[in-house]
This record gives C-alpha cells, structure tokens and sequence, in this order.
C-alpha cells in the first residue's frame, strides 16, 4: 500500500500549488473539520471521474492555499488514521496518513485510494466529488458507481451468483430493517428510487439490468443463502470432555442470513456459558460466567465476516470443550494480514469488505480493527489467558482457555 499511496514530492507539491480539485481538498485544523474530513475521503473513495487516482485531504493549509501553521502531532496522525476505523465510512476504505513538508512547514496527508467497491457511505450518504466541489451523489451518479463496480476488479462478498435473482431476497427483511439503517433517513425520505435501484445502490444484486443477487444481498436478505453459498454456516459442538472423541452434549448447524446466524448462535453460546457459583468465607458468594461473554461474541463475529466465502464450503465451527473454545474460520490471513503480524494494532485488511459494511449497518460492529486488542484485554481483565491463535493459510483457529480454577491459583 505504502508505494501505491505515497506521492512523491514533486507530484505532492503540484497537487497542492493547483488548489482545491477533484483530487484535493484542504482543512485548516483536524478539530473543526474531522466530518468533512470523513466526507472527502468518502468522495475520493468514490471517484466519480474515474482517473483511477488517488485524492488528499491536506490539513495544515487554508482554503486558499496558506498554511494554518498547524503542529502536526503524533496525536493528530493517529486521528486522522481513525478515519478509516471508527465506523461512519463504510466499506472501509484505503488511506495513508503521514506528516509531510510543504515549503518548509509541516502538513499531514491523507491519501486516498479509489474503492474497488463503490459506492462507498458516510453516515448513510453517497458523496462524490466534481472538481472543487463535494456534494451527494444523485441517481446518475450512483448508476455510474455501481457501473464501475459491476466491471472492475470486486471483491468476491459483490459478485453476482449464476441462477439467482430478486426472489431470493427477502423484500420486507430490507425495506423494514436494513435499507432505513443503510441510508440517511432524510435521503430515503427525499428519493424516489426504485426497489431494483436500491438494491443494486446497497450492492444485494449486481445492478440496475443485472438483477442476479450477489454474495452479499444472499447472506444479507437471503431466503435460504446455503442453497447457493453451501459454506454459509456454523457448526457448533458442545463436546463434553477435552478431546473431540468424548461425549457431545449439544450440536447444531445454525443457517440463515448472518443476522439469523448470529443470533441463533449467540443464544447457544449463552445458554453454555452458565455462570460458575463458588463460595468465598462463609458469608459471601462469588458468581463469574465461564468466559467473558462479550469475548465470545467478537470471536464469532469476526469468524462470520472473515471467513471464505468463494474458495471452501466448509463452514465455520465453534467447539466448546470443557477446558477450552475452539473458533475455526475458513480462510487464512489476507491482503496486509500475515501470519507474522496477525492480531496487531493498526494492521488490517477485509477479505469481504462489503460484508464488514453490512454487518456495521446491522449493529455487529461499532470500530474496525479493534475486536482482537479489546477482547485480549477482556480475557487477562478475567484472570483468562490469552486468546491463542494458529494462523494457516486455509484457516484461522482461535483457542479460548478456561479460567484456572480459584484452587489453582
């Protein structure tokens, strides 16, 4: 990403000395302008032009060209960096923050990369740029984005399935719940688009003539997404002993949208993580779930939306033993993720983006990147070791280990 992003010098300092553009924007301060700074970047991740370019938010200098003599500071870098994170830009979208010289004075960039998948949101809206100018896109502008999507190098989670159309996808299920989610309320409330249209504008089919429903709108609204996507589920093991041969006590294939999936699986996590009764003295009693529960729920999570989709129909599997969880993904580390720096902060990448988007609209997810750091810090908060992950290029197994009994410690 770093030589795809980086501008070099010369290139920087003409983008800036041409003023504001298609390309450029400029922000005096990060403490007044931090929306419209996630609106640029939205609108350079949209590139309505279609240069294929990337676009610059330069904070430092004023709208017409001066510098604010802004002090760039650590702190200020790792905000602007949470752009990309803290959930109002979905799906997420590809930046780079650095402190660069600008005669002589220091400036942070925020370099922003096209999106593979347009279009791409802000707090529910659609924002494009022409020339100096951000504004919403209107239907035009979203019919050349899906367009450009339709053809360009997508991710698999957009990809149309041969067979499928819109009677595989629940109507109520989107207008009622996701698509009032999805979309600012004023802005559903002014247009006048169609049900194709806003399908095709929230990527569940491939466009407005194409109406086959992609990978997404099936695990999204699908009526039954395993008859097109067998992976689509979870099997879940309640193993009474700590190796696979001992007894099982409860099992299940848990199906459906992920919304479907997730709830039915999180009620089974619930109902297994009985709270543990000990008695401390004679007078008091100390009650602790098994595992932290909100640990659970973000492994499973992340599970549903990192997991294959296009290369494996296994599905993903939670084992719960009586000394540990077992939580298997298909699908290894992708894009920037590898095996060495997995779990790190700062270091992700999204295999189904539009799936992360989707899920973010769902309620699934309040922050990208920062389910592994918080859960960590749930389970040593909760006398629990480490999660413990084994990283193959097939899979991704994350081991939960029970609490050591208070005897033992």
């Amino acid at each position: 990403m770093q030589s795809v992003l980086r501008l070099e010098d010369e290139e920087l300092a003409g983008l800036i000395q041409a003023g504001e553009s298609c390309r450029v924007e400029f922000k005096s301060t990060l403490s007044s302008s931090k929306k419209a700074i996630r609106e640029a970047v939205c609108a350079f991740s949209n590139d309505l032009t279609g240069s294929g370019q990337v676009g610059i938010v330069v904070v430092g200098l004023k709208d017409d060209g001066t510098h604010s003599d802004l002090e760039v500071t650590d702190e200020l870098l790792r905000s602007l960096t949470d752009v990309r994170n803290d959930g109002h830009i979905v799906p997420v979208p590809t930046i780079q923050v650095e402190k660069r010289l600008y005669n002589g004075k220091e400036l942070a960039v925020v370099t922003v990369l096209p999106s593979d998948s347009p279009p791409v949101r802000c707090d529910g809206k659609i924002l494009v740029r022409s020339g100096p100018r951000r504004s919403i896109a209107s239907a035009q502008d979203e019919h050349i984005l899906i367009e450009r999507r339709r053809y360009g190098n997508r991710p698999y989670d957009i990809s149309p399935l041969r067979g499928t159309g819109t009677v595989e996808l629940n109507r109520r299920q989107f207008e009622d719940e996701y698509l009032p989610q999805a979309v600012d309320r004023q802005l559903l409330e002014e247009n006048e688009r169609s049900f194709t249209e806003r399908l095709a504008a929230t990527k569940m089919i491939a466009s407005v003539d194409d109406e086959r429903a992609t990978v997404l709108g099936l695990l999204v609204l699908g009526v039954c997404p395993r008859d097109f996507i067998p992976g689509a589920y979870v099997q879940f093991l309640r193993i009474d002993g700590n190796e696979l041969d001992a007894h099982i006590a409860d099992e299940a294939e848990i199906d459906g949208t992920i919304s479907d999936t997730l709830s039915q699986l999180e009620k089974k996590l619930r109902s297994h993580n009985r709270r543990a009764l000990d008695f401390v003295g004679k007078d008091r009693e100390y009650r602790a779930e098994q595992y932290p529960y909100l640990v659970l729920q973000q492994l499973v999570r992340n599970a549903v939306m990192h997991r294959s989709y296009e290369t494996t129909n296994a599905p993903v599997r939670v084992y719960w033993f009586n000394n540990r969880i077992e939580i298997q993904n298909p699908g290894g580390p992708f894009g920037t993720v590898t095996k060495e720096n997995f779990g790190k902060p700062g270091v992700t990448d999204y295999r189904n983006p539009n799936l992360a988007e989707a899920m973010k609209v769902l309620g699934y997810v309040q922050k990208f990147g920062a389910g592994i750091q918080i859960a960590q810090k749930r389970l040593r908060h909760a006398g629990h070791s480490e999660i413990d992950f084994t990283i193959e290029p097939s899979h991704i197994l994350a081991t939960v280990n029970a609490r050591p009994s208070r005897d033992s410690q």
